[in-house]
């Protein structure tokens, strides 16, 4: 169950679920509406390109900022609390590391699979990480840390 506690960010949504539907999604549309621009790209170049892709996403920004989180004492859980605002390692180019890496695995499937659509919705990825996860995660921080949480946000950006 979703803990909802006054120390925690008010998140509502698994946020691995958001880019898992939208991949599913992708791999729909293409299925009834393919998208073709006539692009030779074989399929193990493509497949290569992509895994690339989604396998330095999941290792570069989500397991750097995992292991980082850990070693901090904190949980990379949305719905656990935050004890300090970290600003080393990839929090220190985005704010938000790990969600970027959700919607870079999207663009890395598209392009293993040739999905243009999953290219498209990708944005729409990043909108909804953003309205379900990060505004309430954002909100949750400047109650909790103020000022501090501020000036990390004038500081870095939100996506890059």
């Amino acid at each position: 169950m979703i803990d909802t506690s006054e120390d925690s960010a008010a998140v509502r949504v698994f946020p691995p679920v958001i880019p898992a539907l939208i991949i599913l999604l992708g791999i729909g549309l293409n299925y009834v509406w393919p998208i073709d621009l006539a692009l030779a790209i074989s399929k193990p170049l493509r497949f290569w390109i992509g895994s690339a892709i989604v396998v330095s996403a999941m290792l570069g920004l989500g397991g750097w900022s995992i292991l980082i989180m850990r070693r901090d004492g904190q949980s990379e859980n949305p719905w656990k609390p935050t004890f300090n605002i970290i600003d080393r390692g990839p929090f220190r180019v985005t704010r938000n590391p790990m969600y970027l890496q959700m919607v870079v695995v999207c663009m890395g499937v598209g392009i293993a699979l040739m999905n243009w659509w999953l290219l498209l919705l990708a944005p729409v990825c990043g909108w909804l990480l953003q309205r379900l996860a990060i505004l309430p995660e954002e909100d949750y921080l400047e109650r909790k840390f103020g000022e501090s949480y501020l000036a990390y946000k004038d500081r870095v950006r939100r996506w890059l």
